[in-house]
């Protein structure tokens, strides 16, 4: 008879689990006879398949933290967030990953970097995170590797949607990192990742539950996701804006209070600030006197050699082909936008992956996206578009078009921040 606690005593042994194993347990996790501690037990042995990052040889002098999100459209927090966590004494060894369906990639917005390396050695990437505080790296063959067979049975079981899975899957690779505190953002949304908002209320309830079972201190937002987050998505136009809004060439208000919020949870968790109040004087110190700046400058000449790029981004960033302006077809208040359907757009671009093999093309994408309640007509366009021929523009324009509604009043504002989930 299988027993999940023998399960896990062989993963966490370093032992292969056979097919009958791996479908017992997932068998159990849908059926509610695995429990959330068994869970977190497996997540810990998954994290153990591989290497586990420990610190304590570097004698570093802050917190190891990092935060993670379920993603979104425009959403670029983490490459502000980093440098901005960093430059208040945080060190944030950050495992992100590429653009999936219609959400952005971390990995993808740096890859339109010339030469960012998202792969370092573990040697490499330690001595990046002692020396500059932040570093955002992929998951290398060394980190969970248990996870992608794990995510494979997820497929060809029909249980990628099932939340404690997800759960697994997001702290195997967490949990890796060898974290002090961790910190949720989970969208809710037109554009998030799970329909509605009770199933992302479950699962920041679940990872939250989970991680502190296993002993990483854990927190979660619920975050908007119902309209784009930036005011650009697209990986070269996400930098470009990542940029602007560390020189404090431009912050989006949105963005701001986003990115804001995620960091402050990440000091207070870290013990690197007393409360919110103390935790955002610090980050908008950092940001005001130019250190997050200079840290991801410093983040991004460790990972690709270009020593100068925050004061020549325009230099080095592919730009594309046509950049025009798209009208909505009659004037109005923005109502109602499916975030989604932009993100996708986006995707048809080239700016995403439709299968693992898709080439991406770094310049495309959308930027000076309007917001909800925003009076749009002949002179106020929904988005400019970038794109690399003709064709993809108008198709590109007729999503947009269509995924954002004007009408003649305008909406009740949704909250930034729906809940804190501890």
């Amino acid at each position: 008879m299988l027993l999940p606690q023998e399960i896990i005593r062989k993963k966490r042994d370093g032992r292969a689990l056979d097919e009958e194993e791996i479908r017992f347990f997932i068998n159990g996790v849908r059926d509610n006879t695995i429990s959330e501690g068994q869970i977190a037990a497996l997540a810990m042995a998954m994290r153990d398949s591989g290497s586990v990052l420990n610190w304590q040889s570097l004698s570093l002098d802050g917190p190891v933290v990092d935060k993670h999100s379920t993603g979104g459209v425009g959403d670029v927090t983490s490459l502000m967030l980093g440098p901005m966590v960093a430059a208040c004494g945080g060190y944030v060894p950050m495992i992100s990953g590429r653009g999936l369906g219609h959400t952005g990639g971390t990995l993808d917005k740096l890859e339109s970097i010339p030469g960012f390396d998202i792969f370092p050695d573990e040697s490499r990437f330690r001595r990046i995170i002692k020396q500059t505080g932040v570093a955002i790296i992929g998951q290398t063959s060394a980190l969970a590797p248990a996870d992608k067979r794990f995510y494979a049975t997820r497929d060809i079981t029909a249980t990628v949607d099932s939340i404690p899975l997800i759960t697994a899957s997001i702290l195997a690779k967490k949990l890796a990192e060898g974290l002090d505190a961790l910190v949720m953002d989970v969208k809710v949304g037109s554009g998030a990742f799970m329909p509605t908002f009770e199933l992302s209320q479950q699962l920041a309830q679940a990872i939250v539950g989970v991680a502190n079972g296993a002993g990483c201190r854990t927190t979660a937002l619920l975050t908007d996701m119902n309209q784009v987050l930036a005011s650009s998505a697209g990986n070269a136009l996400e930098v470009r804006e990542a940029v602007d809004f560390l020189t404090g060439e431009r912050r989006q208000p949105r963005l701001l209070e986003v990115t804001l919020a995620l960091s402050a949870e990440m000091l207070i968790s870290g013990g690197l600030a007393q409360d919110e109040r103390d935790a955002r004087c610090q980050l908008q110190r950092v940001l005001d006197n130019g250190s997050a700046a200079e840290t991801f400058g410093r983040m991004v000449a460790a990972q690709s050699g270009l020593n100068d790029f925050v004061g020549r981004m325009d230099s080095y960033l592919p730009a594309p082909t046509i950049s025009k302006a798209v009208f909505a077809q009659q004037a109005g208040y923005v109502t109602r936008m499916d975030t989604r359907a932009l993100g996708m757009a986006v995707v048809s671009l080239g700016g995403g992956r439709r299968r693992a093999s898709d080439t991406i093309d770094y310049s495309v994408g959308l930027s000076e996206v309007v917001q909800m309640g925003d009076w749009i007509d002949s002179t106020r366009p929904l988005a400019v578009i970038h794109a690399a021929s003709e064709d993809s523009w108008l198709a590109a324009a007729e999503a947009v078009r269509n995924a954002i509604i004007p009408g003649d009043e305008p909406v009740d504002e949704t909250p930034l921040i729906y809940r804190r989930i501890s």
